[in-house]
């Protein structure tokens, strides 16, 4: 733990200007973004009394060993680079939203020649339009089932309106008239956009045109005695409403605009959002946020504004106005950046009185909820989570806590695409920014040990090579000489951690003794002194330590093994999904591949003109060469190709003859 007074700004360094400041740590690793109006004042409160200040600020100053800052010209200004820094250097100390689960949305793909209705989870894409987020994705399909009547709308999967399209016949939806079928050519590409965009209309809260129109076709249907048509139109309307009962009616239906709300004490703070568009509300969602210093219900909203809505694209989801419980210490500015984003203006003001009063209250009382919720989840989250690193650090005897825990483990089958996996837990947590992925190359068939040998070695051969590239290794106890190491671990050009830069305080293998001695072996040889070792042992998960005859043997259900295991299952995940992607990328593999001068389209009309690679190398070059693209010394270059042996099919069977994508090719 560093001393804050090691590192206080000189007096009178510090500018009374507005600008962004970082604290990082003795690496030179970003561990709070701050702005302020001035700059002096606010670093001053920092150093002026440590004692007087929050708990987790006071370890955020021990933490951290220097701090700097940028001076801008604007409160918008100090807003923008605040927001880009946190995003970019994920600083540990600095307000983090966590969604408190994955919520659906509907979305229309209209980035798509064909827009296509779905549900969908995770990061916003560009190009696709956005409603909800729904609470479950079971009310977002009886939406979507109530309104294909009106506008029938392509929803299949790209795999199905492929097939659907080669066999020329419409899928199931398209005979009950639920899809406006394109991928047979019913409605051009212009008809079905049209669609997609009433769709996207009627869901972003343009209701009333539609049921009118309906319910006027209905009518002069009904005078021109056109009764079925008119009995469609009918019930056309009737979808719609249901449609509709389903979405709560508080406001009017000019009213659009998201209602955020806050629940808090010391350490959290749990927000929710009810989103309201057309008068009814879409939509809520909710996060749950950690206080790092003793911030105000505006800091929090200024935060939250900024994290939420900043990374909408070309402003969607942004609304007209924003209702908070507080408004932030720089509202103005904040209008004026969701504004520019927006691309038309945006309010933000506190409700006094009135429907929109009672509303908030009842976002509020759903944010207690969730805050409840959360603690009864995480009640023992912190205190397990250094429970078992204090239990690791016990049973394997370490000089610290091992807050760095990087575990190994080796995949292959047969012995073929051999590959390694190498994933990162920091304070018994995943970060999952500093997993990477070993192709094994130096070692033929299946050897996990010396396998395992070569991971290690590669990994911390690197990471010396980071040190000696920021003069760490040169400067390493002369605490003078600050200068030529101050970057440490960071890359000064980019401000981005370098890739192998941080050192692990344990290193954990999948396996026992041999490859515990494996990679204990790599490290001496590399004279890396300061990294504990250790493996578990599947069969009994038993912790194996260099040169020990016996295991260590952690109770079974103890903190420590949990999160051992942990670590453990995510190595061996990450490294079985690197080595299937390596095995299919293989799999797609051809004996054509190897031909010189064949290229795609040529393997491709091979491939279909024959059938298989089997058929191919059993035609003469006068048939091959009948082939649309293939002349007759083409052709005899691919016979002694696959009349020579080269380069076998990946996977295939010997002597099968035929390549591993199968008959069809």
């Amino acid at each position: 733990m560093a001393d804050p007074a090691t590192y206080r700004p000189a007096p009178g360094s510090i500018p009374e200007d507005p600008g962004v400041y970082r604290f990082r740590d003795a690496g030179g690793r970003v561990v709070y973004v701050g702005k302020a109006k001035s700059l002096r004042s606010r670093l001053n409160s920092y150093f002026a009394d440590f004692a007087g200040l929050h708990p987790r600020t006071q370890t955020m100053l021990q933490t951290a060993a220097r701090v700097d800052w940028t001076v801008v010209g604007t409160e918008v200004e100090a807003l923008q680079l605040e927001y880009s820094w946190i995003k970019e250097f994920d600083p540990r100390f600095n307000v983090r939203y966590r969604d408190d689960k994955s919520y659906p949305y509907l979305a229309v793909t209209l980035n798509e020649e064909f827009p296509r209705v779905m549900v969908m989870r995770g990061a916003k894409r560009r190009g696709v339009r956005y409603f909800g987020p729904y609470s479950h994705a079971w009310a977002i399909r009886e939406t979507v089932d109530q309104l294909l009547r009106v506008f029938p709308v392509r929803t299949c999967s790209a795999g199905v309106f492929k097939r659907q399209h080669q066999l020329d016949r419409p899928c199931l939806l398209g005979y009950i008239d639920k899809c406006s079928a394109p991928c047979v050519g019913r409605v051009s590409p212009d008809e079905h956009r049209l669609l997609a965009e009433e769709f996207s209309d009627f869901m972003a809260g343009n209701t009333t045109r539609f049921i009118r129109r309906l319910e006027r076709d209905m009518r002069e249907a009904a005078a021109s005695q056109e009764y079925e048509r008119a009995a469609r139109l009918r019930d056309d309307v009737r979808a719609l409403e249901r449609a509709l009962e389903k979405q709560t009616v508080v406001f009017g239906d000019s009213t659009d605009c998201d209602m955020v709300a806050f629940a808090q004490d010391e350490l959290e703070a749990a927000v929710q959002v009810f989103y309201v568009r057309g008068g009814r509300i879409r939509g809520r969602r909710g996060w749950v946020v950690d206080k790092v210093e003793d911030v105000t219900t505006g800091d929090l909203v200024e935060q939250f504004l900024m994290q939420i809505y900043a990374e909408a694209e070309d402003g969607q989801g942004i609304p007209r106005e924003v209702l908070v419980p507080e408004l932030p210490p720089d509202h103005a500015a904040m209008a004026e950046l969701l504004g520019e984003q927006r691309g038309g203006p945006v309010g933000l003001r506190v409700p006094r009185r009135g429907d929109k009063k009672t509303l908030l209250e009842t976002v509020e009382r759903n944010a207690l909820e969730a805050l409840k919720q959360h603690k009864t989840r995480r009640a023992s989250d912190l205190t397990t989570r250094s429970r078992a690193l204090q239990e690791i650090q016990d049973a394997l005897e370490l000089d610290d806590a091992p807050l760095r825990i990087e575990c190994y483990d080796v995949s292959n089958l047969q012995g073929t695409n051999v590959v390694a996996s190498m994933v990162v837990f920091e304070d018994g947590l995943a970060r999952k920014s500093e997993y990477r992925r070993f192709t094994i190359k130096a070692v033929e068939g299946q050897d996990d040990v010396r396998s395992i040998h070569e991971v290690i070695t590669r990994r911390f051969r690197r990471y010396l090579a980071e040190r000696e590239k920021t003069g760490e290794l040169d400067v390493l106890g002369d605490p003078d000489e600050t200068e030529v190491g101050a970057h440490g671990p960071v890359d000064p050009e980019t401000g981005r951690p370098r890739k192998f830069a941080y050192p692990p305080n344990l290193v954990l293998v999948d396996g026992g003794p041999p490859q515990v001695a494996a990679a204990q072996r790599a490290l001496d040889e590399l004279g890396v002194e300061d990294v504990a070792v250790a493996g578990i042992a599947k069969r009994l998960e038993e912790l194996w330590l260099p040169g020990d005859d016996d295991p260590v043997i952690l109770p079974r259900n103890s903190e420590g093994m949990y999160l051992v295991q942990r670590v453990r299952d995510e190595a061996h995940r990450f490294a079985i999904t690197f080595h299937r992607q390596r095995r299919s990328k293989a799999m797609t593999a051809s004996e054509l591949d190897g031909v010189p001068g064949l290229g795609p389209a040529r393997r491709t009309a091979l491939l279909k003109h024959f059938g298989s690679v089997k058929r191919l190398r059993a035609a003469t070059p006068e048939q091959i060469a009948e082939v649309p693209g293939i002349g007759a010394r083409s052709a005899e270059t691919i016979a002694a190709a696959l009349h020579g042996g080269t380069v076998p099919a990946a996977g295939g069977r010997p002597g099968s003859g035929g390549d591993a994508r199968g008959s069809d090719g």
